[in-house]
Protein backbone atom coordinates (compact mmCIF):
# COMPACT_ATOMS: atom_id res chain seq x y z
CA UNK A 1 0.00 0.00 0.00
CA UNK A 2 1.31 3.48 -0.85
CA UNK A 3 -0.18 6.86 1.02
CA UNK A 4 -0.67 10.16 -0.90
CA UNK A 5 -0.62 12.83 1.02
CA UNK A 6 -2.13 16.31 0.13
CA UNK A 7 -1.39 19.54 1.55
CA UNK A 8 -3.21 22.46 0.24
CA UNK A 9 -5.20 25.78 1.43
CA UNK A 10 -7.76 27.51 -0.37
CA UNK A 11 -7.49 30.16 -3.09
CA UNK A 12 -7.78 33.48 -2.56
CA UNK A 13 -11.94 34.41 -2.38
CA UNK A 14 -12.78 30.97 -2.54
CA UNK A 15 -16.04 29.68 0.64
CA UNK A 16 -14.67 27.39 3.09
CA UNK A 17 -18.28 26.16 3.29
CA UNK A 18 -18.34 25.67 -0.25
CA UNK A 19 -15.33 23.82 -0.85
CA UNK A 20 -16.37 21.34 2.43
CA UNK A 21 -19.84 20.85 1.14
CA UNK A 22 -18.24 19.77 -2.55
CA UNK A 23 -15.49 17.72 -1.06
CA UNK A 24 -18.46 15.75 1.14
CA UNK A 25 -20.53 15.10 -1.63
CA UNK A 26 -18.51 15.17 -4.77
CA UNK A 27 -14.87 14.80 -3.61
CA UNK A 28 -14.84 12.21 -1.14
CA UNK A 29 -17.06 9.52 -2.47
CA UNK A 30 -15.67 10.14 -6.11
CA UNK A 31 -12.54 9.08 -4.44
CA UNK A 32 -13.60 6.58 -3.03
CA UNK A 33 -14.99 4.70 -5.39
CA UNK A 34 -12.25 4.09 -7.60
CA UNK A 35 -10.62 0.94 -7.84
CA UNK A 36 -7.58 1.69 -6.42
CA UNK A 37 -7.84 3.11 -3.53
CA UNK A 38 -8.61 1.47 -0.12
CA UNK A 39 -9.29 4.76 1.82
CA UNK A 40 -9.82 8.41 1.31
CA UNK A 41 -9.59 11.13 4.22
CA UNK A 42 -9.95 14.83 3.91
CA UNK A 43 -9.07 16.94 7.29
CA UNK A 44 -9.24 20.50 8.18
CA UNK A 45 -6.71 21.93 10.01
CA UNK A 46 -7.75 22.99 13.71
CA UNK A 47 -4.16 24.27 15.20
CA UNK A 48 -0.74 23.61 15.62
CA UNK A 49 -0.55 21.46 18.90
CA UNK A 50 1.17 23.38 21.58
CA UNK A 51 0.70 26.49 20.04
CA UNK A 52 -1.43 29.60 18.79
CA UNK A 53 0.27 29.51 15.61
CA UNK A 54 -2.07 29.26 12.23
CA UNK A 55 -1.20 25.71 10.48
CA UNK A 56 0.74 26.25 7.13
CA UNK A 57 -2.02 23.93 5.35
CA UNK A 58 -5.92 24.41 5.95
CA UNK A 59 -6.73 20.99 5.21
CA UNK A 60 -5.09 17.68 4.16
CA UNK A 61 -6.33 14.81 1.71
CA UNK A 62 -4.87 11.13 2.72
CA UNK A 63 -5.23 9.01 0.01
CA UNK A 64 -4.25 5.39 0.60
CA UNK A 65 -4.09 3.25 -2.64
CA UNK A 66 -2.83 -0.20 -3.74
CA UNK A 67 -0.05 0.91 -6.22
CA UNK A 68 0.93 4.74 -8.04
CA UNK A 69 0.25 2.92 -11.78
CA UNK A 70 -3.42 1.49 -10.76
CA UNK A 71 -3.84 4.66 -9.13
CA UNK A 72 -2.90 6.67 -12.30
CA UNK A 73 -4.76 4.94 -14.36
CA UNK A 74 -7.98 5.36 -12.45
CA UNK A 75 -7.11 9.20 -12.14
CA UNK A 76 -6.59 9.28 -15.91
CA UNK A 77 -10.42 8.27 -16.85
CA UNK A 78 -12.42 11.39 -17.96
CA UNK A 79 -14.70 11.51 -14.41
CA UNK A 80 -11.73 11.80 -12.46
CA UNK A 81 -9.97 14.16 -14.37
CA UNK A 82 -13.17 16.48 -14.23
CA UNK A 83 -13.53 16.45 -10.38
CA UNK A 84 -10.36 16.84 -10.34
CA UNK A 85 -10.13 20.64 -12.44
CA UNK A 86 -13.22 21.05 -9.81
CA UNK A 87 -10.62 20.24 -7.19
CA UNK A 88 -8.30 23.04 -8.93
CA UNK A 89 -10.90 25.54 -8.63
CA UNK A 90 -11.05 25.32 -4.90
CA UNK A 91 -7.29 24.65 -4.03
CA UNK A 92 -4.45 26.93 -4.36
CA UNK A 93 -1.21 24.95 -5.67
CA UNK A 94 -1.66 21.28 -3.54
CA UNK A 95 1.38 19.65 -2.65
CA UNK A 96 0.98 15.68 -3.19
CA UNK A 97 3.24 13.95 -1.53
CA UNK A 98 4.17 10.28 -1.53
CA UNK A 99 5.04 8.12 1.00
CA UNK A 100 5.90 4.50 2.32
CA UNK A 101 5.81 2.99 5.58
CA UNK A 102 8.95 2.66 8.01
Amino acid sequence: MMRIIVLFNLKEGVDPAAYEEWARTTDIPGVRGLKSVEDFQVYRATGLFGSDATPPYAYFEVIDITGIDAFEGDASSEAVQKVAAEFQQFADNPLFVTTEAL
